[in-house]
């Protein structure tokens, strides 16, 4: 009901529909869930780390959840004051408080299956009908209707419930087992990430005097107003009333906004600007990655604009099919390494400018202190050389889209499905 105490409306595809404080806060049923969330999570639910994978699975990855918190938070807001003669509905235009945009690590456009199935699985394990595509609450209409019935200082505003955390990944690769023998089995990779998403908005208005339940996206729009001050004591013209709690508020979520920001672009020219090495630590002995049974494998580019393609080895290739494993390290199992190569003389890596990218081609560069160039090797059981490669920055396994000569390598979020981003890793 529209009295004394005023309840939200839900508008929107997607809503949070759990605890009691929701079921007094929102006016209408949670939709269903996204269907390309309930596939993803269907995914991600028949995969858990220590069950058996193949060999097919080294050049995949899926996401689990570690952490999640939940925030009621207000993403739009306006002071409000109605007098006696102007109750009944009004049109109030609303001001811009704070803006969620969804984001899973590196990638705010939401292009791959492993953001999907991560944002996903966020939902199913809260129990919240989240965003599972890029989206922001910027882009929705700041005006709300509402309907007064009794004079009071109002706040009007929409809002959200804001969710956070940290994901972690399941890769596939080799693990000893008790009796000695060795199993392929899921286990947790060396990504991690932050994501966020949010709740579809809900729109409603509270005066200061209104019983509401704590930790709401009600109560935290009653928190804006300057209840208790002398200025909500005095009588004002009915329509808009400034508030000095909303306009700190907003000032401090645009400082916050405005640092992320800055921090984002300094590691983006960081990642584009690698500090020079001084000299690599390669073990003895080169590589070919090949396809398994097949004569294509990865040749580096002779051009500084091309990137590393399916070839076939030939007199020619002046050992630019040539890879030597730098400055490794072994951490539970995981090889991580440099990729130099033999024939130009340069390190694997993805470019800089186009990191956050799905399907960003891999290259090679002069050799650097930068994670774009550090690769993470998923390894068969011993006898096989079937390996999978995720890059250490962008979390992405490398894979190709077809079997094809001149095909580019590329960096896909969850790995090729069809086992392409599996290879083969044999000595020369």
């Amino acid at each position: 009901m529209r009295g004394k105490n005023l309840v939200g409306r839900i508008r929107g595809s997607v809503t949070a529909a759990v605890g009691a404080a929701a079921a007094l806060s929102t006016m209408g049923l949670a939709g269903a869930q996204p269907a390309a969330a309930q596939s993803a999570t269907a995914e991600a639910s028949a995969v858990a780390a220590g069950q058996a994978c193949t060999a097919a699975d080294l050049g995949k990855r899926h996401p689990f959840i570690k952490t999640s918190e939940v925030t009621p938070t207000v993403t739009h807001f306006k002071g409000w004051y109605v007098t006696q003669g102007t109750t009944g509905s009004h049109s109030v235009t609303t001001s811009t408080q704070t803006t969620i945009s969804v984001s899973v690590g590196l990638n705010a456009n939401i292009q791959g299956s492993f953001a999907v199935e991560a944002l996903g699985s966020v939902g199913a394990a809260l129990g919240l009908n989240v965003q599972v595509d890029y989206s922001s609450t910027s882009s929705v209409s700041d005006t709300v209707n509402w309907s007064f019935y009794q004079p009071g200082y109002y706040g009007v505003y929409k809002g959200t419930k804001k969710v956070t955390g940290t994901y972690g990944s399941l890769n596939c690769n080799r693990v000893q087992q008790n009796d000695g023998r060795w199993a392929l089995k899921w286990i947790e990779g060396a990504d991690t990430g932050t994501y966020t998403t949010y709740t579809a908005l809900e729109e409603g208005a509270v005066r200061c005097e209104d019983k509401v339940p704590a930790n709401s996206i009600m109560a935290k729009a009653q928190g804006l107003l300057d209840c208790g001050s002398p200025a909500a004591a005095t009588k004002h013209p009915a329509g808009p009333v400034p508030s000095a709690k909303a306009d700190q508020a907003k000032h401090d979520a645009d400082s916050a906004a405005t640092a992320a920001q800055a921090a984002q672009s300094m590691k983006a020219t960081q990642a584009a600007k690698p500090a020079p090495r001084a000299a690599l630590d390669c073990r003895p002995g080169a590589y070919k990655i090949d396809v398994p049974g097949k004569p294509l494998n990865w040749s580096a580019p002779l051009l500084a604009n091309d990137g590393i393609r399916l070839r076939e080895s030939t007199f020619f290739s002046a050992h630019l099919d040539n890879w030597r494993l730098c400055n490794v390290t072994e951490t539970n199992g995981v090889i991580e390494a440099s990729l130099w190569n033999w024939g130009n003389g340069g390190c694997a890596t993805v470019p800089a400018d186009i990191a956050n990218q799905e399907q960003a081609y891999l290259t090679t560069a002069a050799c650097g202190e930068d994670d774009l160039q550090r690769f993470y090797i998923y390894r068969d059981v011993p006898g096989s050389s079937k390996i999978g490669v995720q890059n250490k920055y962008t979390g992405s396994m490398m894979g190709h889209d077809r079997y094809a000569d001149g095909e580019l390598i590329r960096q896909y979020s969850s790995g090729r499905q069809d086992g392409t981003g599996t290879y083969t890793m044999t000595a020369v």
